[in-house]
């Protein structure tokens, strides 16, 4: 369907919980968040009955985050169940990667053709530095495990201004001799993230050229914003999500459910439906798809980062 900007809205990011493995400086503070009663959650019955919903309103594409969404048990049935809506072409996850040696298969029998792997550090100090969690060979592991499975797997790196150049390097060199997209994602606004810390997708640009040659673009291709590039001798592209210095709302697909069951119309709005509260009062199928089409109908125009303090809460809170 479209909302009133005439863009397109055909993917949903759909996040199963708010808890997660590690404690990302950028995401939580170290003694993590108020974590969500689970019966606050909504249950993997209540997430198909949105999803079918919102196939029916022209929506093709889902992703499944958390927090980290591993940590939910018995997610790859629930990918297997979405998959089989009419209507869903495509489902992929984001995950930090910790467990997906544990999962990789099941995922990938379930239907999930597309990992993202969350990794901002190849170095271990700096990973647990970052994380604050001693997890690094898990992660490794995981990556190699989404590849054995035949998962496309994507990195996406969170690179800041104190990141060590020669560690991000190392990171887009992943993509150097294996079908590996490496990310760079600039840092946004959003609970423990602020302004000004995160390192700008031209910088980064500019480094890699500085190391590997020249970057050509290939245009933007996948299910969100990510517009990729590739350098000589690499079999991997090189993807730039340049949400605050190169805004792209205006060809924003996305609309994201929260764990609480809150559909949410963009990141930087409390703008929305309490899709849960109507679920629990004993709402039919065809009044749920009418409510939500009049809610995305009216997705905000764009964010508008810089022009307020940091969003509260984290993405674990909202759905990363």
């Amino acid at each position: 369907m479209q909302d009133l900007m005439g863009r397109s809205i055909d993917y949903l990011r759909v996040s199963v919980t708010d808890r997660c493995n590690l404690r990302c400086v950028y995401c939580m503070p170290p003694e993590g968040i108020p974590l969500l009663p689970r019966q606050d959650l909504l249950s993997f019955e209540e997430i198909e009955r949105v999803c079918i919903c919102a196939a029916k309103l022209g929506i093709t594409k889902l992703k499944l985050t958390g927090g980290e969404p591993l940590t939910r048990q018995g997610l790859p049935d629930l990918a297997r169940r979405l998959r089989a809506i009419p209507g869903i072409q495509q489902i992929t996850i984001t995950t930090n990667g910790v467990l997906l040696k544990e999962y990789a298969q099941d995922l990938a029998h379930a239907g999930i053709e597309i990992v993202n792997i969350s990794l901002d550090s190849f170095n271990p100090s700096q990973f647990f530095k970052i994380t604050r969690r001693d997890c690094f060979p898990q992660v490794l592991n995981g990556i190699s495990a989404a590849l054995s499975a035949g998962l496309q797997v994507r990195i996406n790196c969170v690179p800041s201004y104190a990141s060590d150049r020669e560690d991000l390097l190392s990171i887009a060199k992943l993509a150097k001799d294996s079908p590996i997209d490496v990310r760079f994602i600039e840092e946004m606004p959003i609970g423990q993230g602020h302004m000004g810390t995160g390192l700008s997708s031209q910088a980064l640009r500019s480094l890699l050229v500085s190391r590997y040659g020249p970057l050509k673009p290939t245009g933007k291709k996948g299910n969100g914003p990510a517009v990729y590039e590739t350098l000589e001798g690499f079999t991997g592209r090189i993807g730039f999500i340049s949400a605050v210095t190169e805004k792209f709302c205006h060809c924003c697909n996305r609309i994201r459910l929260t764990s609480s069951g809150f559909l949410k119309l963009c990141l930087d709005s409390d703008q929305g439906l309490d899709l849960r509260q109507l679920l629990r009062d004993g709402i039919g199928n065809e009044e749920l798809v009418s409510l939500m089409k009049e809610a995305i109908t009216h997705k905000p125009e764009g964010h508008q980062f810089g022009a307020h303090h940091p969003l509260p809460g984290s993405m674990a809170q909202i759905g990363g």
